[in-house]
């Protein structure tokens, strides 16, 4: 007998955290994100876990999104012991993330840290290094890391049952798949045959629209190039900085942009982040590894790259026309919100949405049309020009997800998790009426579901 329990990430895209149960004890955990957004939310990170880490056999993480990774230094403080399965990339990406998660919780005066630097440290020594498409062996399953497509590294995991031949055998958790065909990142692997599928529904309800990235950029920056504002872009230290950047390069490199008009790259976790995209050439689909191969597609004239907060100066010292990356993606966070509070209020301000807006966020707000927000104990008012490019998203769209579902034969159960409840009900209408009637449901928080006896069998291995 087997059971998934869903200890994240049901019925909101954070804090993903799911468990495999097999004989009414724990196996597996498939990743131990942080809940992100609302204080309400956050507050989601310090109740205490419904399970026994300590009776874990394994954690398997998906890839190094904080919503993802983002409580495992936890997870040895409640007492487990084991090993954390990932690829190379999330690794080195992981350690990024949670160092930095760390590092601003202790320089918080209002926030209790999660836990400490040497907490994470000590998380990174327990990582075992898996392979996409080597499959290993671990307590009675086969376990096969696939290329999701999302971000470097990122992978959706099958576990294969190998003790059984009757029961649920087959189960695949999809992790965060990705929007493709995508300009860096490979496209994901698509699945043939399972019994049960775990699947993201960030985007269900929604279509990416066909629009030319490029083009639309282009006009971003040329507007700030003839007002002489500045151009803020929130941005997602990992994948979405890079893109960004090489977006620009492009620009810069055919003369679509001036070569004068500086960039400010004004994020230390997009910097080191992008380290650890140049170390990984071969995990990139053939037309960007050819790009890579040619030199770094990440570095162009006028780009200002500012690991230390005292660089600022160097942003304001521009009077003229800039363009200001800078995290969080969101806007909850990060030195894009002092960025905000500097340059909301002037009407030659853009400001670009390039990833999706958590709800009750500072993005969303501002993306939503708010004529002001409130920042650190004062009212902004926001004068700039609010625009978005929806095509940069790291996430599949619904067609894409339905794209991925669709080759996977018999599939009797699918679980919508990682979204919200609107998305996860018009992706169950999208399966229904384009893939097949199927058993789909829509856990929610601590939810405990067996898995249905599967009405086929397997031979002995």
């Amino acid at each position: 007998m087997k059971s998934i329990s869903f200890f994240g990430a049901s019925g909101t895209v954070t804090g993903s955290c799911y468990q495999l149960n097999k004989n009414y004890e724990p196996y597996f955990l498939i990743d131990f994100g942080m809940y992100q957004g609302t204080k309400e939310v956050e507050s989601l990170n310090r109740v205490p876990v419904p399970f026994q880490p300590s009776k874990l056999k394994a954690v398997l993480l998906t890839h190094a999104h904080l919503d993802h990774c983002g409580r495992l230094p936890m997870l040895y403080q409640m007492g487990y012991k084991g090993k954390i399965y990932m690829t190379e990339p999330t690794l080195d990406l992981m350690g990024i993330v949670l160092h930095d998660a760390a590092k601003i919780a202790r320089e918080s005066e209002d926030t209790i840290p999660l836990y400490t630097e040497d907490e994470v440290d000590y998380v990174m020594e327990q990582a075992e290094i898996i392979e996409y498409d080597q499959t290993f062996h671990l307590d009675g399953f086969d376990i096969t890391y696939r290329d999701a497509g999302h971000i470097m590294g990122a992978a959706s995991i099958e576990l294969n049952d190998t003790h059984t031949t009757t029961q649920t055998r087959k189960i695949v958790f999809s992790g965060d798949i990705g929007n493709w065909p995508h300009n860096m990142m490979s496209d994901p692997y698509l699945f043939t045959e399972e019994d049960v599928v775990v699947m993201e529904s960030t985007y269900g309800g929604r279509m990416h629209p066909h629009e030319d990235t490029k083009e639309l950029m282009q006009k971003e920056v040329n507007a700030i190039e003839l007002s002489g504002g500045a151009l803020l872009i929130p941005a997602f230290a990992i994948e979405r900085t890079q893109e960004v950047l090489y977006l620009l390069k492009q620009l810069k490199d055919s003369a679509k942009i001036k070569a004068q008009t500086p960039i400010f790259l004004d994020s230390p976790m997009g910097i080191h982040t992008t380290e650890v995209y140049l170390r990984y050439g071969a995990l990139y689909n053939d037309n960007f590894h050819d790009v890579i191969s040619r030199g770094n597609p990440f570095e162009f004239t006028g780009l200002h790259v500012l690991e230390r907060k005292k660089q600022g100066h160097a942003i304001e010292a521009v009077h003229g026309p800039k363009v200001i990356i800078a995290g969080s993606g969101m806007m909850t966070g990060g030195r894009i919100v002092s960025h905000a509070v500097q340059y909301l209020p002037i009407t030659s301000t853009r400001i670009l949405f390039v990833g999706y807006q958590g709800e009750e966020t500072m993005g969303r707000a501002i993306e939503e049309g708010a004529q002001s927000i409130r920042i650190n104990d004062q009212n902004v008012s926001i004068r700039a020009t609010v625009s978005r490019i929806d095509s940069l998203s790291a996430h599949a769209d619904e067609s894409q997800l339905l794209k991925w579902l669709k080759p996977i034969q018999g599939v009797h159960q699918v679980f919508l998790t990682h979204g919200e409840d609107t998305a996860r009900d018009a992706l169950e209408q999208a399966i229904l009426a384009n893939v097949g009637d199927m058993t789909i449901k829509k856990p929610q928080r601590n939810d405990e579901v067996l898995l249905k006896l599967n009405s086929r069998s397997y031979p002995e291995l």
